[in-house]
């Protein structure tokens, strides 16, 4: 019965291994937003990047949350928006 239990707990603390693996590597959240209205876009709306022919109306906001169709608590800047979990560490700058 004891190594049930200790394989039990090896496969617990892989699971917690991967999770702050990949909590630490991922990118933050991303959507289309006007962004004078702040109103939630259809991606299709943010064009394609520096290529596109300037009709997209839309930007890129990322992280923060949507509620009734408006964004809040997030940038418009990716590098302001941190992506936190356990075991990263921040890497701000000055």
């Amino acid at each position: 019965m004891r190594r049930l239990r200790s394989s039990t707990v090896v496969l617990g603390g892989m699971g917690v291994l991967a999770a702050t693996i990949t909590s630490c590597g991922s990118e933050p959240d991303k959507r289309c937003v006007d962004p004078i209205t702040r109103d939630k876009l259809p991606s299709y709306e943010c064009g394609s990047g520096s290529g596109s022919s300037g009709s997209a109306r839309g930007q890129y906001y990322y992280g923060g949350n949507v509620s009734d169709g408006k964004v809040s608590g997030g940038s418009f800047d990716k590098s302001a928006v941190e992506r936190g979990g356990f075991g990263c560490s921040g890497s701000g700058g000055g």
